[in-house]
C-alpha cells in the first residue's frame, strides 16, 4: 500500500513540474513556436506572435529579449521561428532561437479615426489635465483620482496573474521600490497608485492580500479596481493598449505604462515599456513636480 501511494504521489509531482515547465539551473524552460513581427535594430529585442506557451501563458503577442543578439542574427519580420523562454524570478528572456519558416505578415487594420475626448480613449498629452475616474481599492471603498490632488501621484497598470516576470511583476518590485524612496523623502509628498486592469480576477480582497504580499503601505501606495471598461477608458489615456479574446477575458494582452500627475492631476510624465527606474522616476517627480 506504502509504495503505491509513492508513486501516486511521485508521479503527481511530475505531473505538477511538467505543467510548469522544464526545470533547468537558471529558471524555468518553455518551448516557443511564433512569428516575428518586428526587430530592434540592435537584435537584443523582438516583437513576436506566438501560439499557447503550455502550461505557462496563453496565445498572445509581447516583445521578447535575448541576453546574445546573435540568436535574433538574420531574422526579419514575418519569420517563423522555433526558440526556448528561461524564465526567472526575475526576468525572461528567449534562447536557442531557430528560423524555421516564413510566412506573410498579417495586415495591420485600416486606420480609423482618434476618438473624441468625451469618449475617454483621446492620448493625453503631456501637461494635460487628468479627467477624474472612480475606482474602488483594495479595502472595497470608492475611491476617485483627484481625491489625491496636493499629492504627486505616480500611476501603473498591472494585472495580478500576469506571468511575465518582465512586465507586471517588474512594475510591482519597481513600486515596492519606490515606496521605500518615499519613505525616505516625505517631504516630496508623493502617492503610488497600481490599477488593475483585471477586475473579474482582481477583486477588493486579492488585491488586498497582493498589496500585503508586496509589503505595501496603504497611506502610500493604493490598489484600484473598478468596472472594467471605465478602466479600459482611464488607461486608454495613456497609451495603454488591452487585448482580450472573446473565449477567455482572463487571459490579457498588454503593453506597459507608468505615468506621473503632479499637484493638481497634470500628466507631467509618461513612461513606455519596462525600462524605467525607481530613481529616474524619483528625479522626475523632483524636477517636474517639486517639494511641497
Amino acid at each position: 500500500m506504502r509504495s503505491v501511494l509513492l508513486v501516486f504521489i511521485l508521479s503527481a509531482l511530475a505531473v505538477a513540474v511538467g505543467a510548469c515547465g522544464e526545470k533547468k539551473s537558471d529558471g524555468f524552460e518553455y518551448s516557443l513556436h511564433g512569428q516575428v513581427l518586428s526587430l530592434k535594430a540592435d537584435h537584443t529585442e523582438a516583437n513576436i506572435k506566438h501560439d499557447e506557451i503550455k502550461g505557462f501563458m496563453p496565445a498572445m503577442t509581447m516583445p521578447y529579449k535575448v541576453k546574445n543578439p546573435k540568436e535574433f542574427e538574420g531574422l526579419v519580420a514575418g519569420d517563423v521561428i522555433n526558440g526556448t523562454l528561461v524564465v526567472e524570478s526575475n526576468d525572461a528572456y528567449l534562447k536557442n532561437v531557430k528560423k524555421v519558416g516564413q510566412a506573410p505578415l498579417e495586415a495591420p487594420p485600416p486606420d480609423t479615426p482618434m476618438p473624441t475626448a468625451s469618449s475617454g480613449f483621446e492620448l493625453l498629452k503631456e501637461g494635460a489635465s487628468v479627467p477624474d475616474a472612480k475606482f474602488v481599492d483594495q479595502d472595497g471603498k470608492t475611491f476617485t483620482l483627484h481625491s489625491l490632488k496636493g499629492s504627486a501621484v505616480v500611476i501603473t497598470f498591472i494585472y495580478t496573474k500576469c506571468p511575465m516576470p518582465t512586465f507586471c511583476p517588474l512594475m510591482d518590485r519597481n513600486f515596492a521600490a519606490l515606496q521605500e524612496k518615499v519613505k525616505a523623502d516625505p517631504a516630496l509628498n508623493v502617492r503610488l497608485l497600481t490599477v488593475s486592469f483585471d477586475p473579474a480576477n482582481d477583486t477588493p480582497p486579492v488585491l488586498k492580500a497582493h498589496a500585503k504580499k508586496l509589503g505595501a503601505n496603504p497611506k502610500i501606495w493604493t490598489f484600484l479596481t473598478g468596472d472594467r471598461d471605465d478602466i479600459d477608458k482611464f488607461a486608454a489615456q495613456f497609451g495603454v493598449s488591452l487585448g482580450r479574446p472573446l473565449t477567455d477575458q482572463g487571459e490579457i494582452t498588454h503593453n506597459l505604462r507608468t505615468v506621473i500627475l503632479d499637484r493638481m492631476s497634470n500628466m507631467v510624465r509618461v513612461y513606455t515599456g519596462n525600462e524605467w527606474t525607481p530613481s529616474q522616476v524619483m528625479a522626475d517627480i523632483k524636477a517636474l513636480v517639486g517639494v511641497d
